[in-house]
């Protein structure tokens, strides 16, 4: 959502089919399993962002993420630990912390702090562009991946749909959305996706729901910390939050942390990136929706037409054909990359 630690991308073999993922033990996913992490990642996430929006009604805004990751962490990370079978070790404590912080610190912290100024719809459309930020990312990190001329016209038509929201004042008929607003959900949707890609190569527990508790704890307390830095913690008081606030937030931490963070943990270990970032697509409707339908936010046609060019612009991106030569091919160094693809992402 990465100025992090990644390893080499290697490009799949042709003989594997690109569209059958497996299991870091080499197995076969649940497809019922999947399915089901799929839908979480699709509608409970969509859902989020209007939580989101009724928590900063009367809750600091990294409060709202620092409660919901921390109570996440601290009510299921001792169980599991108990339960398992084997410890983390300290590197998969070092991924889980460096993940927590870009993930959910600086991923969704951005988010709560950015829906203080923009509309809920709006800001899923752009967290949407987390797939336009790995494909740079892998591009410009060392001995990187030179995008093809697809995914460089998806990233041309994704920033020009990030320039329309915060455009000409009067464009289709609306304001411009808050360019600072824009500004922070652009920084917390880099960090995602450095998050992401790290997540994808960091070792972590075979649990995926301990590897998610791991990094609510750890990304908890980094947002409590900032909390406590910018004054959030001092001014916050539990008696002055309003009932729809606190629903908001036990509903971002049993649904949001419990069953939608997990099952995208899962997802990256067990499918193709190309399927995870399908999310991208469902989140920003179902977010338009619930934001028109309860907080009454205006669809504008600034809104339709930039959504448009950014959506368009992200299925370029993850449907474009993955090109290149076998690991140790002759003149696989400088090979062309066409999609945020296994095992890149």
């Amino acid at each position: 959502m990465p100025t992090s630690e990644t390893q080499s991308t290697e490009v799949p073999s042709p003989a594997v089919p690109r569209d059958v993922a497996h299991d870091s033990r080499g197995t076969s996913p649940n497809p019922t399993l999947t399915l089901a992490a799929f839908a979480a990642v699709y509608f409970v996430w969509g859902s989020t962002f209007l939580a989101v929006r009724i928590g900063d009604e009367s809750f600091p805004p990294l409060l709202v993420a620092g409660i919901r990751h921390l109570t996440f962490g601290l009510i299921f990370c001792p169980v599991l630990l108990w339960r398992a079978k084997t410890k983390p070790t300290w590197v998969e404590w070092r991924t889980a912390t460096i993940t927590g912080f870009l993930l959910l610190t600086v991923g969704n912290g951005g988010v709560c702090l950015a829906e203080e100024r923009v509309p809920s719809g709006i800001a899923a459309l752009l967290v949407a562009t987390v797939s336009l930020w790995m494909v740079l990312i892998d591009w410009l990190r060392p001995n990187g991946n030179r995008p093809g001329p697809r995914v460089i016209v998806g990233l041309i038509l994704g920033f020009a749909g990030l320039a329309m929201l915060v455009g000409p004042w009067e464009l289709g008929g609306s304001g411009r959305i808050d360019p600072i607003g824009v500004a922070i959900l652009g920084v917390g949707s880099f960090a995602w996706a450095c998050g992401s890609i790290y997540s994808k190569h960091g070792q972590m527990p075979n649990s995926p729901l301990l590897g998610a508790s791991m990094q609510g704890l750890t990304g908890g307390i980094i947002l409590w910390l900032l909390g406590g830095l910018t004054g959030e913690v001092r001014a916050f008081h539990p008696t002055a939050v309003s009932t729809h606030s606190w629903i908001a937030v036990t509903y971002l931490v049993c649904f949001g942390s419990m069953i939608g963070f997990s099952s995208y943990m899962y997802l990256l270990k067990h499918s193709t990136a190309t399927r995870v970032a399908t999310y991208a697509f469902v989140n920003p409707v179902v977010a338009l929706f619930l934001g028109w339908l309860f907080l009454h936010e205006t669809i504008s046609l600034r809104t339709i037409l930039a959504g448009a060019v950014i959506l368009v612009a992200v299925l370029l991106v993850i449907t474009a054909p993955h090109r290149g030569a076998p690991k140790g091919a002759p003149g696989s160094r400088g090979k062309v990359i066409e999609a945020t693809e296994d095992p890149a992402f």
